[in-house]
């Protein structure tokens, strides 16, 4: 996982996060009904908002993370139920202390582990953590869509911006597809005054090299490390996966 080349990005400005929620609320609803145990482990929980959202619900959410940038906003917001630790995804085992019902990983999450052995690492560490019958729900970008039409960028964010009720933030997502599944990922946030001139102003911006998974390497990678069923969706509404139309790789692994 990466320190804290994010350290500059505050996600929880970036994100319609009431929207985001409602909608991703169903499938976890319906995979955690019957999870055997109310503890819940998220991987790479960022600033957090999915953490406190799961505890709201009733759940018992450990957060994992290994920026401790990304830490201290979380904390910064810690409710009943939930609990940040800063550790390494690919070595979840040796990080926390008990047993989970169900874990989850979303987002961007997954790409940062970019070397061939860490997805392994992850998907091992997950097999001794997880009590039987626990799902794994990942979800990440579709990086098979994103090589068979040859995308530059996501679809650009807006945002009002908290600190002036004039302006609009605007969250922009450019790639640059390299070799081998590399991906060189530019995220970059922008104010906007359309009373001003010049009228965008650039607040922020990194380049990172993540890893552009496909749907087959992250699905062998599972099966070999114990879990004995991966179902692929498109969306959170359960659509079928399409490698080339699906904007969302959903995997949900036992």
């Amino acid at each position: 996982m990466s320190d804290d080349r994010y350290a500059n990005f505050d996600y929880s400005r970036l994100i319609a996060w009431d929207e985001r929620l409602k909608r991703e609320w169903p499938l976890f609803e319906e995979l955690f009904a019957s999870a055997p145990s109310k503890r819940i482990l998220d991987l790479g929980s960022g600033t957090g908002e999915h953490a406190r959202f799961l505890a709201s619900k009733g759940f018992d959410v450990t957060g994992v993370d290994s920026s401790a940038a990304m830490l201290e906003k979380s904390r910064a917001g810690d409710d009943a139920g939930v609990r940040f630790l800063e550790g390494d995804l690919r070595d979840i085992a040796s990080v926390v202390d008990t047993s989970f019902g169900a874990a989850y990983c979303i987002g961007n999450v997954l790409p940062h582990l970019s070397e061939e052995d860490d997805l392994a690492r992850l998907a091992a560490g997950l097999r001794r953590v997880l009590l039987p019958g626990a799902p794994f729900l990942l979800q990440m970008i579709n990086y098979d869509r994103i090589e068979a039409k040859k995308e530059r960028a996501l679809p650009l964010t807006f945002l009002p911006d908290p600190d002036d009720k004039e302006a609009t933030i605007i969250f922009l997502r450019t790639m640059d597809l390299q070799p081998g599944g590399r991906v060189v990922f530019m995220p970059a946030t922008f104010r906007q005054r359309s009373d001003r001139d010049p009228p965008i102003e650039l607040l922020s911006t990194r380049r990172v090299e993540i890893r552009g998974w496909r749907r087959s390497q992250i699905e062998s990678v599972f099966r070999e490390s114990g879990f004995t069923s991966v179902e692929a969706l498109g969306s959170y509404q359960k659509a079928p996966f399409d490698p080339v139309e699906s904007r969302d790789l959903i995997l949900v692994a036992r």
